[in-house]
């Protein structure tokens, strides 16, 4: 009987289909490959009751978009490149996809800005700190419903000028990397949502300037900083393309621009990619 059970399980992991792939620019499918700081997706079978995702020692979550069941892997811009596996496990299910992290070869760029906002003093960082557990507080949160409609849009029509995952130096010693993408923007350019949501965050931080995030539920988040004007407050929901401020040159910059950037499950992402792989669940 245990040997028949056994068997019985098995025969439903390798009939119950998964499938992990990636979006590139052209809108092709790339099986089991991703990138750091971009996202890639997991199908999963309707059949697999209670499945939980698993990658890197994290759990991600299973979400339903249009009557598919879809976990969001959203890779960190530092995980290093090599072979990995996503674990599915489900009611007497259990199966292992290997996934490989190849190199994005993102840009390397110089940038010049007030020394103040590169070395930093104790009441500054004392405050970026705040504000960046602030931050993380709002991106671990969960919305289990799904808050947007439609295709997500770009918050603005205009030349990139930065893009995302560009390896920075401030000054010539600070090192980061972009977060997001850098659109040209001159003063009191408007910003429109991305999609729906609900504003989680309205306020003017020490890096982001005046900052927009929204919550669009599942575990996406976009966010808009170096703002100069608010349209909407905290706790606001806001529709796709509702215009929510006006572009500035607050916070951390060499010139007025809007940087947009998403996380996606807590993670920040190439917000581009991230739209294109969206759009296409």
């Amino acid at each position: 009987m245990r040997f028949i059970l056994i068997f019985l399980v098995l025969a439903f992991s390798l009939q119950a289909k998964t499938e992990l792939y990636f979006i590139n620019k052209k809108g092709e499918k790339l099986k089991r490959i991703g990138y750091p700081g971009k996202t890639t997706v997991l199908k999963i079978d309707k059949s697999i009751k209670n499945p939980k995702v698993f990658f890197n020692k994290k759990e991600y979550p299973v979400i339903k978009i249009k009557n598919h069941l879809l976990s969001l892997i959203a890779v960190n811009y530092k995980t290093p490149l090599g072979d990995y596996k996503v674990l599915i496990k489900g009611d007497n299910f259990k199966k292992t996809l290997f996934f490989r992290i190849k190199d994005a070869h993102y840009k390397k760029e110089r940038l010049k800005v007030d020394p103040k906002k590169v070395h930093l003093s104790k009441r500054d960082l004392k405050r970026v700190k705040k504000e960046y557990l602030e931050a993380m507080k709002i991106y671990s949160a969960f919305t289990p419903k799904k808050l947007w409609r439609g295709d997500f849009i770009s918050p603005i029509k205009s030349k990139i000028t930065s893009s995302f995952g560009n390896a920075r130096i401030f000054n010539s010693s600070l090192k980061s990397y972009h977060s997001g993408t850098d659109f040209r923007a001159k003063m009191n350019t408007k910003i429109k949502a991305s999609n729906s949501g609900k504003v989680v965050l309205a306020k003017n931080r020490f890096f982001a300037g005046n900052s927009i995030i929204i919550d669009h539920g599942l575990g996406i988040y976009t966010c808009y900083y170096h703002l100069n004007r608010f349209k909407v407050r905290k706790n606001q929901y806001v529709k796709k393309g509702e215009i929510i401020a006006l572009s500035g040159k607050s916070g951390r910059v060499t010139a007025p621009h809007l940087h947009f950037s998403i996380r996606i499950n807590g993670v920040q992402v190439d917000p581009l990619q991230a739209i294109k792989t969206l759009n296409s669940l």
